[in-house]
């Protein structure tokens, strides 16, 4: 049969971990930079991404609606004016824009160090609780 084992030691591992964390943190280790501007760049890459969807799509979309109306006698102008031609864009639209602000931030509220900020309070909070 095998020794018994401390139960403290995996919450001692995981608070050695933590700490470990919040020191490369502290340090600006160059790894630990290097993997949020990757995650920033692939954040960066998915917006661009969406918003090229938004307009191919919704160009699309929008062509297709028009040309049927104006099959059905309505002129262009009354087909490009229609309400429902522009709500696809207006909806999608705000999505868009939740996307940019979740990307961008809001600098008034969100500067740059308020993530790094937020990171390592809640990390110290989980290392706090780990030790109750």
């Amino acid at each position: 049969m095998g020794e018994a084992q401390d139960p403290g030691i995996y919450a001692r591992r995981r608070t050695k971990s933590l700490e470990l964390t919040i020191e490369v943190m502290k340090t600006k280790d160059p790894n630990f930079k290097y993997l949020r501007a990757k995650t920033k760049v692939e954040k960066l890459k998915n917006f661009y991404t969406h918003l090229v969807v938004y307009v191919v799509v919704n160009t699309v979309l929008s062509t297709i609606k028009i040309y049927r109306n104006m099959e059905n006698g309505e002129s262009f102008n009354e087909a490009f004016f229609d309400t429902s031609t522009f709500i696809i864009w207006l909806l999608w639209g705000i999505a868009i824009l939740l996307h940019a602000l979740s990307i961008y931030g809001l600098p008034i509220l969100f500067n740059a160090d308020w993530e790094e900020r937020k990171i390592e309070q809640y990390m110290e909070e989980e290392l706090k609780n780990k030790n109750k």
